[in-house]
């Protein structure tokens, strides 16, 4: 595994990613190329990639900031995970979903088990985020008999149709598929500082205030809504808003849990059980696999209806996927990858905020290597962005405005790259 600065040898895009991404467009959904024309957006093309380190079809070395949507803890071709994959490989590739188990699958579960601090927790295998968010609300119906659902403004939980109803994120996002999507979703802001809190207890409690609620669902810390951190205290008194109304604390753990955020769930790490937690990304390290796990009383009725009530599909609980997510685990848990993300986040946030709190319209937040800088305007990030493209970095926009660089380098990454990246940030924003 690499961990080198970057070389660009040709400007970016290159001759080689430009005729790639020609082709691309004449077969992918125009959905895509639209979305680059309205960022001024030209792409690369990933050729091969090792450690932190991404190499195009035009041979240019690049940072991967994002480590893959967060999807690659380890970064890319972690040798443990390879090991794991491998030995998978050469054994079952298959088996028969939720009829005939593979061993692997077993243990997976098992393991899984053990991160909920509760006993007999219950476990819902899925290949996305959004599967294990689909999972966790029909979780939800189930347990208490009512549809309806409280998310938050800022939230993202996937764009399948379940979690699509809940996204708070934006709005244009759900506007298409209204009429196709269940009415059953009230949101909330989602509180930045202290002042905005008890503004959004006031809209929690007029919204469970109707019976109707059987889900609260909740990210601990807004991923792609721009890694917005909530007051420390925000998690539990939402958590006694869903006792009182008899609701479900839906957590969605799959961007902040296992080390991003520095801690294996920050839920967890702040005093707080929910009902469901929801794990994914970086689960399967690279690998598509997700989570979704509860306490045995909320997971009970999925057994009460001989067995007629069914949350599967041919490729949940492949082997490939359970073999690497249980080496992922291994890896965080066994090098204390989680600890190391907290001690690393906190020096790097310093750096950050050493480096640009006299620069105007920019601030710099988060927790672990889960990290937002907001610039002044959507056109000023997707700017930045590609300044940093230019100069060998990979970085993602998030936010609802899409006004902040998000930044989830993997948990392994040196302090020297993130030193270099602060250097590269700071041209970049001159």
């Amino acid at each position: 595994m690499t961990q080198e600065l970057p070389q660009v040898e040709v400007p970016p895009p290159g001759p080689r990613s430009r005729e790639l991404s020609a082709r691309l467009e004449r077969v992918e959904s125009p959905a895509i190329e639209a979305r680059r024309e309205a960022r001024d957006q030209q792409a690369i093309v990933y050729e091969r990639a090792s450690g932190v380190n991404v190499f195009d079809v035009d041979g240019n070395r690049y940072v991967d900031m994002s480590a893959g949507f967060g999807a690659l803890p380890l970064g890319y071709g972690d040798e443990a995970l390879e090991n794991a994959l491998d030995a998978q490989r050469a054994k079952l590739w298959l088996a028969l979903g939720d009829v005939y188990a593979a061993d692997v699958k077993v243990a997976l579960l098992e393991k899984l088990q053990s991160l909920y601090p509760e006993k007999d927790a219950r476990v819902l295998l899925g290949s996305s985020g959004a599967d294990a968010i689909t999972a966790a609300l029909k979780t939800a119906v189930l347990a208490t008999g009512r549809a309806g659902v409280l998310a938050f403004t800022g939230g993202y939980h996937g764009l399948s149709y379940a979690p699509l109803a809940a996204c708070g994120l934006r709005p244009q996002f759900r506007e298409p598929f209204a009429a196709q999507l269940g009415r059953h979703v009230t949101f909330a802001p989602y509180p930045a500082v202290e002042a905005q809190e008890n503004e959004c207890m006031i809209n929690m409690q007029n919204a469970l205030v109707s019976g109707q609620i059987g889900a609260v669902l909740i990210e601990p810390i807004l991923g792609r809504g721009g890694c917005v951190v909530p007051p420390p205290l925000f998690l539990r008194r939402v958590r006694d808003l869903c006792d009182r109304a008899g609701a479900l604390l839906v957590v969605d753990e799959i961007w902040t849990g296992l080390g991003r955020s520095g801690s294996m769930l920050m839920s967890v790490s702040q005093g707080v059980l929910a009902d469901v937690i929801c794990i994914g990304k970086a689960l399967g390290g690279g690998l598509p696999i997700s989570a979704c796990i509860g306490s045995a009383k909320v997971m009970a009725p999925w057994g009460e209806r001989g067995g007629a009530t069914l949350h599967t599909a041919t490729h949940f609980g492949n082997p490939l996927a359970c073999a690497t997510a249980l080496a992922t685990l291994d890896r965080i848990e066994t090098d204390g990858l989680a600890s190391r993300a907290h001690k690393l986040g906190d020096d790097f946030l310093e750096l950050l905020r050493e480096r640009f709190e006299k620069v105007e319209h920019v601030a710099v937040r988060g927790r672990g290597l889960m990290i937002g800088v907001e610039l002044a305007s959507a056109e000023r990030a997707h700017h930045v962005m590609r300044m940093l493209l230019e100069r060998g970095w990979i970085v993602l926009t998030g936010g609802a405005s899409g006004n902040v660089i998000t930044l989830t380098p993997p948990l392994t990454v040196e302090w020297r790259i993130l030193k270099a990246f602060a250097s590269a940030l700071e041209e970049s924003l001159h």
